[in-house]
């Protein structure tokens, strides 16, 4: 029992080790960051989505955006695409492909953001809502565990964190990721928090 505990705590540190390792993954961040803020600037709202963990992901990062992350602010305009009513609906009307695209087509407009989470970067829905939030003039930002995901194609900026064979180890780097980039949001937005 201990064994697997401590290799599963080891697996962990090895994938966290290859990320920060990763140059171009934390220019990436980066990026997505600066397309986040921009997006805001102008107005803009950003819209998360993503399939069971992924999507747990999505809610998380969208109400840390709407609701807090560390200290007291103003509350910023973010929301995941998660409405049990919306996507029964639509999963049930058009097929389940187009849940997330579909609810761009109502909320989105041009200047908004969509951060799609996928660790295995091929998911049906996650691909329709990148290409329709492209046709609409949303930017895109791709969270996938795989290099060449078709996701990441679709994307402006593709942050990629493989973590070993299965998809826990990349959805613990993708809610590091998840953590930072809200983080270098406040601290654009919010100096005084974090002095």
């Amino acid at each position: 029992m201990k064994n697997h505990i401590l290799n599963s705590l080891q697996e962990a540190q090895s994938a966290l080790s290859d990320l920060l390792e990763n140059e171009e993954t934390i220019g990436r961040i980066a990026q997505a960051s600066q397309i986040l803020l921009d997006s805001l600037d102008q107005g803009g709202r950003i819209f998360s989505c993503g399939n069971g963990g992924s999507m747990c992901d999505a809610i998380h990062f969208a109400e840390e955006l709407s609701g807090r992350y560390r200290l007291d602010r103003k509350g910023l305009p973010a929301v995941s695409i998660s409405d049990p009513g919306h996507l029964s609906c639509v999963g049930n009307d058009y097929g389940y492909e187009f849940v997330f695209s579909r609810y761009l087509e109502s909320h989105g407009r041009s200047g908004d953001c969509l951060l799609a989470i996928s660790t295995s970067g091929s998911s049906q829905n996650a691909l329709k809502a990148a290409e329709r939030a492209h046709e609409m003039g949303l930017k895109v930002i791709a969270l996938t565990g795989r290099p060449d995901a078709q996701l990441g194609k679709l994307a402006d900026i593709h942050i990629c964190t493989p973590g070993g064979q299965f998809a826990d180890r990349v959805q613990e780097l993708h809610i590091k990721v998840i953590h930072i980039l809200i983080e270098l949001i406040e601290r654009d937005l919010f100096p005084e928090n974090y002095v």
